[in-house]
């Protein structure tokens, strides 16, 4: 029986080029799940070079099969009874993170930026980082580079080691041995074992800032110093990159032109580079995170337990909660050294205190 003209089970096919509504919704479906097939392959493909490229910019140095031992033992910790805290994910423990800026002889940016020739490399900046037990709180303990200490004996790479040496300056650990030596010169100053190890060069840290877009620092006196050549008369200033590093490396223009005046610089650094994280949006807003996150992992140097994207994000993540009013910038107690009044040296029982409240 037929319906209309048509014969049972047939179809209104029309003229070969006529299709109707559903064919045509088929047609753009299709076309849509297509195309959102091949962004979603895309944006995996990119999220995956990102992270492999991340992963790949970070350079590392095992200390800890280097030292072996041979070094003070880490804290033991007690179980807080939590459950759910002990099922996070995130690390809360206090830990210690030994932290450098080095003036890099190599490389055209760095001798550009005040590396100097390609002779070898200082540690121009040496922080350790403590962060306590529930990282809502840190203090930042300088050392002075101009210590005068007793340098260990460290391995090196090819199987050498340096020899032990008594009232040298600190920064030299890092010269003769690089980050192993700088470890193991820290741990045998302070009797305090450095749970990681992190590095930035001259060229890195101009980068970061300039990457965070700048930083904000006020001044109490002029400075004017030919050696980092910076000049900026007292008041807030906004630096670039390169300001920044001048203003971190300078010591003659200010105070009494000692390593001291420069490590209260750097400090203040610290606490409005803080303070400027702080306050972006990166989190929001991930071309921005990408850009920054390449620039720093592109200039780090850190230890093998710190050296992937996936490590250093759960450190970061740690620190959610920790606010830059929180942070407490000391400098490790000195006295001049009655030999050499150009140098200082560790001012005890003060000294010895400070490394007792890290442990």
């Amino acid at each position: 029986m037929s319906v209309a003209g048509l014969d049972e089970g047939e179809h209104e096919q029309g003229n070969g080029n006529e299709r109707g509504p559903a064919a045509r919704r088929s047609t753009v479906l299709k076309a849509a799940g297509l195309t959102l097939a091949g962004a979603l392959v895309l944006g995996i493909a990119a999220a995956g070079w990102a992270y492999w490229h991340l992963n790949d910019n970070i350079t590392s140095v095992d200390i800890n099969s280097a030292l072996g031992d041979d070094r003070p033992s880490r804290p033991l910790t007690t179980p807080t009874g939590d459950a759910s805290a002990a099922a996070s994910p995130v690390p809360s423990g206090a830990l210690n993170i030994l932290v450098l800026g080095s003036d890099s002889r190599t490389g055209a940016e760095n001798q550009e930026l005040g590396g100097g020739d390609s002779g070898g490399a200082r540690s121009d900046t040496a922080m350790i980082v403590h962060l306590d037990a529930g990282r809502t709180g840190a203090t930042v303990v300088s050392i002075p580079r101009d210590t005068l200490v007793t340098r260990p004996s460290c391995p090196l790479p090819d199987g050498g080691e340096t020899a032990e040496r008594q009232n040298v300056m600190f920064n030299t650990a890092y010269a003769v041995g690089g980050p192993v030596c700088a470890v193991k010169t820290v741990e045998t100053l302070t009797d305090v074992r450095m749970d990681h190890y992190v590095e930035l060069d001259f060229a890195g840290f101009a980068k970061l800032v300039d990457a965070l877009g700048g930083v904000t620092v006020t001044t109490e006196e002029d400075i004017d110093d030919e050696d980092s050549h910076l000049t900026l008369p007292a008041g807030t200033h906004h630096l670039d990159g390169e300001q920044a590093l001048a203003f971190a490396r300078t010591r003659h223009g200010v105070g009494d032109g000692s390593d001291l005046g420069r490590i209260r610089l750097q400090q203040q650094l610290v606490l409005a580079l803080l303070t400027q994280i702080s306050g972006t949006s990166l989190l929001s807003d991930p071309t921005e995170l990408y850009r920054v996150a390449d620039t720093l992992t592109g200039s780090l140097t850190t230890d093998t337990e710190l050296d992937s994207l996936g490590e250093l994000t759960g450190l970061g993540e740690s620190l959610r909660g920790l606010e830059p009013e929180n942070v407490t910038t000391v400098t490790m107690p000195v006295l001049p050294a009655p030999w050499d009044r150009n140098r200082v040296v560790a001012d005890e029982p003060e000294a010895g205190e400070l490394w007792e409240s890290l442990r």
